[in-house]
Formats: C-alpha cells, structure tokens, sequence
C-alpha cells in the first residue's frame, strides 16, 4: 500500500534537490567573507606599573596566599583554605551547594548557554510539515446543479470526497552579510559574561561568608574579654566590700565596684546581638533556616596570612567582573553587526514537496507526489531611518560597554588599593595597641598596688580598669578588621580565578 514505485522518478527528484542545495552551499561559501559588522579589539586600559600599597616582597613570612595559575586546581577553587580553618572550610562547602543566590547565576548561565543553541539553529534550515486529511462535499449549484425545494430534481450529482496529504516545506536564509554569525558571537559572549558573573557572585558570596564568620569569631573573642574582666570585677567587689566592713575603705568604693561590674555585664550581653545577626547572616549564604543553624563559638585567633599582590595589569585576567564587562563590550560589537546587516538584502531559498492523493491507498506512491523550489529576495526600500537609528543606538551601547569596562577595571584597582592600606596600616594598628594593652595592665597593677596601701582611692583602680578594658576591646575590634582586610583584599585580586576558566566558544553552547 506504502510503496514507492518509479525508481528513475525518485533519481530525477534527488539529482535536482542536490543540484539545488550545491548551489546553495556556493553562495554561502562564497558569502563567508562578507561580514559588515566591525572587528572586535578589546579597548586598552591605563594600567600602573605596580601597587603603590603593596608592602615588598617577603619570602617565607607566615602562609602565602598566591593567585591562581592554570594548572592550579585547588587554589582555583578554594582560596579560603589559606586561613587553615576547617570549620570555616565547611561552610564554605555548604554554600557553595546550596547558596540560593549561586543557584540563580547558575540557571541565568544555563538560559544564556541556551540562547547560543538557539542563535545557532539559524545556521540551518528549517523543515516543517503539515499532514492533513480533509473530507469534502462541495455544493451542487457550483456545478450548475438546480435550486428547488425538492432536492431530487437537482440534474447535478455532488459527492463527498477526501483530499489525502503530506507537505514538507523547507526555508534557509542565507547568512551573506553575516546578520546570524554575529548574532551567534553576540550570544556568545553574552553566555561567557553570564559565566563571569556567575562567578563574581560565587566569589562575593564566598568573600561574605568568609568576612561574616571572622567578624562572629571577633564578637567571641569580645565576649570571652568581657567574661574575663566580670570575673575580676566580681573579685574587685568582694574586695571592697571586705575593706568596708573592716573600715579600711568607704561606702562609696563598693557602690562605684558593683556598678562598674554591673555595666560589664550589661556589654557582656550585648555582644550576642550582634553575635546572632552574624550566625543568622551565615546561615542565609549556606542555604539553611536560621532557626535550625549555629557556629560553635570559637575566639578569633587566626592571623591574616601573606597576599602578594602582583602586578595590577594581571588583575585584568584575574577578575570576574572585568571579564564580564570586557564580554558586554565584545557582545555589543557584534549587535552593531546584526544591525548593520540590516541594509542590506536578505536572500531565502525555499522549497516544498509531499504526496498528496483522493485515494489513501495510493497516498505514497510515486505519481501522487509534488514539489516546488525557489528563492526570494527581500529588501527594505524605505524605513525613515529607522535601520540607521537602530544602528546608532547599538554604537552607542558599545560605548556605554567601554565606559563601564574602563570604570570597572578602575574600581578594581582602587579596591586592591584600599584592601592593601587597609592591611598596611591595621598590621602596625594591632601591633600599637598591643602595647597600649601591656601598658593599661601595667597601669591597672600599680594602681591596685597603691590602693591596697592606702595611698591612693578606689577611683583611680576603677579608671585603671576602664581604661584595660577598652583598649582590649579595641584590640579585638582591630584584629576582626584585619582579618575582614585580608578576605576583601583575595576578594579584590579575584580569589584565585583567572580568564582561562571562562568556557569557550563551543562550550558556551553546549547543552
């Protein structure tokens, strides 16, 4: 019932499609040169010779952070593991797996990969069929059949009948003027840019994480400060209170002892506010309800390991953000093409074949076959500069692109800078106020010394104490910037990732 009789018909019908399609190809082939889209070169940038901030080299001092070179798969990746912390390590494991902001880059990365697939199925033709089976009746009086009221004196017999078919319709635009080649580059890069900036936010995220949990260690090491000074000042109380009763010491001392101790407390408590907000925040970025999650306490004690900076003109290959704004400005370069492309004529080959037949039984069989092919051009003859506005439009895209890559590229190196200061001035911040915290203890004993030998009052062991107690804090609170300086500055230098990570051509369109 299904076969396709005619052999010779079937060679014909395959030697004038081949015919038809190799001069196709030639067009192409020959159109392959044609691209009226400008040429990409990435714009330069002022790039200094080196950091200004940057301390000299130093070779074996502590744990040395370094950047990321190709083959370097761990440093890649985990540049946190510097700071040799394994609770820290942890959580950065659990955000990167369930960090909800990760998970939406990612699925914006996968949408954009997936533009490329589509940009690239108008290289090809597309085919579409439409099998129909109709059944007919058409009226009697198209046929000269007569109108009565008695429908049997008609002298024109009609019968129903049934129209059997299988079209296939095939169309190609011919790429002549490069119109899809550049938009395949466009899509291109905008996948590679949804790469970068999936790992921006990967990277701000982790760098978050890492900041949020030292500034949490900070507020344990504050909190243990103040554990500390209770407890001496519990013992300052029973102290007085013993001189009183022995009429060594008056009234006044105990009340000024107990409400000293009584403001220590009230600090002491107040440090898990900002404690839980910590704990909180740690628990949004790894992707857990903050009702079910905690970080042991844990004092900071970590030291900020050695981050050589480089030079800054690597910092252009280091950065996400960079690579991301230097892929906008190579995907507007390539819309400038598509819509230069539009000036000129678009050229469609097109063809049609299928079977149709009144009878199913012979529906596929050679004689009941058709087909048709051809070509058209299309051309815009008046649009009221409409092509060319668009045309400018997209110029001025890829300026505002240069604009916004160059002031990333200076943002990256004023942040370096700051980190780098920051790192500078804080090392020799911490190591002053080491001293004024050895010098307040010293102050404290001999003020204790001259108060237990009547020569000098309560009041000045109470302001010897104060004064122990906020430098410690300080101490503290300096230590956490540092530690927080030395995450934002491996955050600056692009922690550890490097351009050669972001997916190529062919894998920005790969499923």
């Amino acid at each position: 019932m299904f076969s396709l009789a005619n052999e010779s018909g079937w060679k014909a019908w395959r030697l004038i499609a081949r015919q038809y399609y190799r001069s196709a190809a030639l067009l192409v082939l020959c159109a392959q040169g044609c691209n009226v889209g400008p040429k990409y070169v990435k714009p330069s940038v002022q790039t200094p010779a080196s950091f200004k901030e940057a301390p000299a080299a130093k070779e074996n001092t502590g744990t040395v952070w370094r950047a990321a070179q190709p083959q370097d798969e761990t440093q890649r990746g985990e540049w946190w593991k510097v700071y040799q912390d394994e609770q820290l390590d942890q959580l950065e494991v659990d955000l990167n797996a369930s960090n909800q902001t990760i998970a939406a880059a990612t699925a914006n990365f996968v949408a954009a990969r997936a533009l490329v697939r589509e940009a690239r199925s108008q290289y090809f033709p597309s085919v579409t069929t439409n099998p129909s089976i109709m059944n007919s009746r058409p009226s009697p009086a198209q046929f000269g059949g007569l109108q009565t009221e008695n429908a049997a004196a008609s002298t024109v017999s009609v019968k129903s009948y049934t129209n059997y078919s299988l079209p296939f319709d095939a169309s190609w635009e011919l790429d002549l003027w490069g119109r899809v080649r550049n938009a395949v580059r466009a899509n291109v890069s905008a996948a590679q840019g949804s790469a970068a900036d999936m790992e921006n936010i990967r990277l701000s995220a982790q760098a978050e994480l890492a900041a949020d949990y030292y500034a949490l260690e900070g507020q344990d090491a504050l909190k243990r400060t103040l554990e500390r000074t209770t407890q001496t000042y519990r013992q300052t109380l029973e102290l007085t209170k013993v001189r009183y009763k022995a009429g060594l010491d008056s009234e006044e001392a105990v009340f000024a002892a107990e409400a000293q101790l009584r403001s220590a407390e009230a600090q002491e408590t107040n440090v898990g506010v900002l404690r839980s907000q910590y704990e909180h925040a740690i628990a949004v970025l790894v992707g857990q309800p903050a009702s079910t999650f905690s970080v042991s306490a844990k004092p900071l004690e970590a030291q900020p390991p050695v981050i050589p900076a480089g030079i800054p003109s690597d910092l252009l290959e280091r950065r996400p953000d960079i690579a991301s704004a230097e892929r906008v400005m190579a995907q507007a370069n390539a819309e400038i093409g598509v819509a230069k492309a539009a000036f000129y004529p678009t050229v469609t080959l097109s063809a049609t074949g299928g079977f149709g037949n009144s009878s199913f039984t012979d529906w596929l069989t050679w004689p009941s076959r058709f087909w048709s092919v051809g070509s058209g051009v299309a051309q815009s003859v008046f649009d009221a500069g409409l092509r060319r506005a668009v045309v400018q439009q997209y110029r001025a895209d890829y300026d505002v692109a240069v604009a916004n890559y160059r002031e990333t590229v200076l943002t990256a190196f004023q942040q370096v800078e700051d980190d780098l200061a920051a790192l500078r001035i804080l090392s020799q911040v911490v190591e002053q106020q080491d001293s004024a915290v050895r010098a307040a203890e010293r102050n404290l004993q001999v003020a204790q010394v001259r108060y237990k030998s009547g020569l000098d009052p309560f009041l000045n062991v109470i302001a010897a104490q104060t004064i122990l107690l906020n430098n410690q804090q300080a101490e503290v609170n300096y230590r956490t910037q540092q530690m927080e300086a030395s995450v934002q500055l491996i955050k600056a230098l692009g922690g550890g990732w490097d351009r050669t990570q972001l997916p190529t051509p062919k894998e920005a369109g790969a499923k």
